[in-house]
């Protein structure tokens, strides 16, 4: 097995008063030659943005777009036609192919949004757009990994245009959850969204982010109750 460890500490970070945003990967301003990627994993923001601010319109194009909200609701528009509004629970998907143009704001006026966005290179390019969302019960991450993404349409969770899973997990003190993958040449990058576990043997805090790979299963430990999502994708 290989793993390699980002701290929360040592993400990039950009401030802007309306937003702000940790960068496990090199985004925007935040360039690290050593942090571009984790296998098709380009991006994974951990975003904050103020009441009644936001993203104005603007591109993107062949890159599977997922979004994650972690508290409050961020409302959405783009140039297929969509207005909606994401909270937590949700999961949002876009296929930007051939392109697409989208806003992002925060419907709230009294507090800020938070959110995760991820970015994942497709597995291939100029596909048509598109765009879909779906409400999972958070209940059903209790001491267990819930599916939330796959390569499939008819399977749990949305999909995407990539050999990938994402699964969920909201773990009680000392609860011990085994992953097994599932194809061949993938990795794992496990980030911690709360709590404090132990990962394969890697002790990980809030916001730390280890990635995993030739391997074929991970096990991850509650040292205090604890949220953390895995995501399983192609390491080429």
């Amino acid at each position: 097995m290989k793993t390699i460890l980002h701290k929360a500490e040592t993400r990039g970070h950009a401030d802007h008063g309306w937003l702000n945003s940790h960068h496990t990967f090199s985004f925007a301003n935040y360039y690290n030659p050593d942090r571009m990627h984790f296998g098709v994993l380009r991006v994974l923001n951990d975003d904050a943005v103020a009441a009644g601010m936001g993203f104005g319109t603007h591109p993107h194009d062949n890159m599977e777009i997922i979004s994650i909200p972690l508290e409050g609701d961020l409302e959405h528009k783009d140039s297929m036609g969509n207005t909606t509004v994401i909270r937590h629970g949700d999961i949002q998907v876009m296929s930007a192919g051939t392109g697409i143009r989208h806003s992002e704001y925060n419907k709230n006026t009294d507090k800020a949004v938070k959110f995760l966005q991820i970015w994942v290179f497709p597995d291939r390019r100029g596909v048509k757009p598109r765009y879909d969302q779906i409400s999972l019960n958070p209940a059903d991450r209790q001491n267990k990994l819930q599916q939330i993404l796959s390569p499939n349409a008819d399977d749990a969770g949305v999909w995407i245009h990539q050999n990938a899973w994402f699964h969920l997990g909201k773990l009680e003190k000392n609860f011990t959850a085994e992953y097994a993958l599932k194809a061949t040449g993938n990795g794992v990058y496990a980030f911690v969204l709360s709590g404090n576990v132990n990962i394969s043997g890697h002790q990980l805090s809030s916001r730390d982010g280890l990635g995993l790979w030739e391997t074929d299963k991970i096990t991850v430990q509650a040292d205090s109750e604890a949220e953390v999502l895995l995501m399983e994708l192609p390491m080429e």
